[in-house]
């Protein structure tokens, strides 16, 4: 994934650079990637970083005119023009289709430039002049930094692997991190799956001076936001209808853009107002096997109404395929923070890379703007996990209400959106640019002031694409949505299509045990093909039944797999036998077991090495204990 990594030693040691070497070549995971370092011996400083050719921030290093000041920065920057512009005004030379003008902000403002950032990023400024270096990264997190220090100095990298490469001590699952994983999908708190190693918090702004203790301040407190005063109704819809005007062109600037369409409301908003004339905005939609699901269907015909070019990526037999290399690839670029369904964006979005390098989406818009939750701790089956972790599952159930509490935009924004939607962005980035306007600085303060009514209402969206294509908003959503509602007509809509959603599910992630043996008895009949692929392009508990049963056996039935401490070996046979047989439904538990496995072989017990294409890491066994 295109990011960072360092070192900042506490001495010289003649092994900085090849360490530095290893943790960058961590990072290559494709061979379209750039990559380059450098070092400074009188900070005992070692950077490296790895990008995709050809993005904005493809500019690495970055000096300034005396060559004193040098960045190095990964992700984008979405900032206001008149912040370029000012700087001009002031006799600064830069490119302005990069991120060039960024150093030149530092030497009008210090380390205040980072508040004028706007978007996902991370990196390292180093001041010549004061002998000094400076880690940051977003306001949000999202883009992380994992780290750890030791007696020998900092270690940072964008991805965890980086730093297992070059200090194995740290090849420990931690128990406390791995009770969390398993409950929330998530590990909470800025910790990572692995003993020693952490994230660093958004808004960080961490210094180094030679010689001194690390100084870890924030240039940025979300408590800023949390205290803007509340809009009435008729103010607040006109702030965000000319917040989103003005700001969602920077989101369609440089390489090619493709735009991916649901059936939602969050990327309708998107083309209502996009600054693209017919024809010249490519756009895509993720599609199953079964059918056009509400998705494909919907995004095809508001595409055709502003005549945007659109096409399908089914996500069929050539993903099923491929699925074993790409869960492990999966589990590999995302450090285990993503589970083996991220196979299907690791798929899809190689896809999408040939359409456009740049991928818009209305990723995260429902969270910023009506502060959905999408993760929470779940149940686990209480004879599959060894008492020991069983009882960290429970107290993760503890932490994340404790997390919960509070400020919800603040929660999905600076905590959900870092522990549980980052991994998901990284796997996206790892094969093209990702973007989403929900993240804007602008519009995420203003969504602080959402008048207390408004919060959780689509219809406010709704009319915003009406102002920005009225064609647009005739089109019912996938939930049957629309802004001028037929009583009669919309009723019957919105019912079919709660029905159908609902029904899907139980069919298929969340079909309970006793009807999956009325399924298994029906099964001549085929009833997914009823069912399925309506709403959703995946459907793991029909696919880990048949095309991925063999897999998810040699996998998990493996003597390695049964025999670890935290699982019950005969209770995982038998879960997997019964959902195989297709009797029983054990879904989330293979997701996450078959997750963890990977997990273990691949960090754990293995040496890390850069592979290309999904091809498979080389072994080599370590003695390392996984923590338990």
């Amino acid at each position: 994934m295109p990011g960072i990594t360092g070192i900042i030693a506490r001495s010289s040691t003649q092994d900085r650079d090849s360490s530095l070497l290893a943790m960058n070549q961590c990072l290559m995971h494709e061979p379209f990637y750039k990559s380059g370092s450098y070092s400074n011996e009188e900070l005992n400083l070692a950077i490296g970083w790895v990008c995709h050719g050809g993005e904005l921030s493809d500019c690495r290093p970055i000096w300034n005119e005396n060559q004193n000041v040098c960045l190095i920065f990964t992700g984008e920057d979405f900032a206001d023009q008149r912040v370029v512009d000012d700087l001009k005004s002031k006799g600064h030379v830069f490119n302005p289709q990069n991120t060039d003008y960024l150093v030149h902000l530092y030497e009008e403002m210090g380390p205040l430039f980072l508040e004028k950032i706007n978007g996902w990023f991370s990196g390292v400024l180093v001041d010549l002049r004061e002998r000094k270096v400076l880690l940051f990264n977003d306001r949000y997190g999202v883009n992380r930094v994992y780290y750890h220090e030791n007696g020998s100095g900092f270690y940072f990298s964008s991805e965890a692997k980086s730093l297992l490469k070059v200090l194995p001590e740290l090849r420990r699952l931690d128990p406390r991190s791995l009770g969390e994983y398993i409950s929330c999908g998530a590990v909470l708190q800025n910790r990572s799956l692995f003993r020693g190693v952490s994230t660093l918090p958004g808004g960080a702004a961490w210094s180094f001076s030679r010689g001194g203790p690390v100084r870890k301040e924030a240039y940025f407190k979300k408590e800023s936001w949390e205290e803007l005063p509340p809009l009435d109704s008729s103010s607040y819809y006109e702030r965000l209808k000319e917040t989103w005007a003005r700001i969602l062109p920077r989101y369609f600037r440089g390489e090619r853009v493709g735009l991916s369409l649901t059936g939602g409301v969050d990327s309708r908003m998107i083309l209502a107002w996009a600054p693209r004339h017919s024809g010249t905005l490519p756009c895509y939609t993720f599609g199953g096997r079964y059918r056009d699901c509400a998705d494909v269907k919907i995004s095809r015909q508001i595409a055709g109404i502003c005549g945007q070019p659109h096409q399908t990526i089914p996500v069929d037999r050539e993903f099923l395929s491929s699925f074993p290399a790409l869960a492990e690839r999966t589990v590999h670029i995302s450090d285990g923070a993503m589970d083996v369904t991220g196979a299907i964006d690791l798929y899809v979005q190689r896809k999408a890379r040939q359409i456009a390098p740049v991928r818009l989406s209305g990723v995260y818009g429902g969270e910023i703007l009506r502060r959905l939750v999408m993760f929470k701790p779940c149940s686990h089956n209480p004879d599959l996990i060894a008492p020991e972790l069983a009882q960290l599952i429970k107290s993760a159930s503890g932490t994340y209400a404790d997390e919960l509490a509070g400020h919800r935009l603040s929660f999905t924004a600076f905590k959900q959106a870092p522990w549980h939607i980052a991994p998901k962005f990284a796997l996206e980035r790892s094969q093209l640019t990702s973007r989403t306007p929900y993240f804007d600085n602008e519009l995420v303060a203003l969504a602080y002031q959402a008048p207390a009514n408004l919060i959780t209402d689509a219809a406010l969206s709704l009319r915003l694409i009406r102002d920005g294509n009225p064609a647009l908003e005739k089109v019912n959503t996938d939930r049957g949505l629309t802004l001028r509602p037929h009583p009669l007509v919309t009723a019957v809509t919105r019912l079919y299509q709660e029905f159908s959603f609902k029904a899907e599910y139980a069919y298929d992630y969340g079909m309970p045990q006793w009807l999956a043996k009325f399924d298994h008895a029906l099964g001549p009949l085929h009833l997914e093909r009823l069912f399925l692929g309506r709403h959703k392009f995946h459907h793991f508990r029909v696919f880990y039944r048949d095309e991925l049963a063999s897999y998810v056996k040699e996998v998990l039935l493996d003597p390695r797999t049964r025999s670890r401490p935290y699982l019950n070996g005969n209770c995982l046979e038998k879960l997997v036998n019964g959902h195989i047989k297709g009797n029983r439904n054990y879904t989330v538990e293979i997701h996450k077991i078959l997750t963890t496995e990977l997990i273990q072989r691949q960090f754990v017990e293995t040496n890390m090495t850069s592979h290309h294409g999904g091809g498979r890491q080389r072994e080599e066994v370590l003695q390392v204990s996984a923590g338990y």
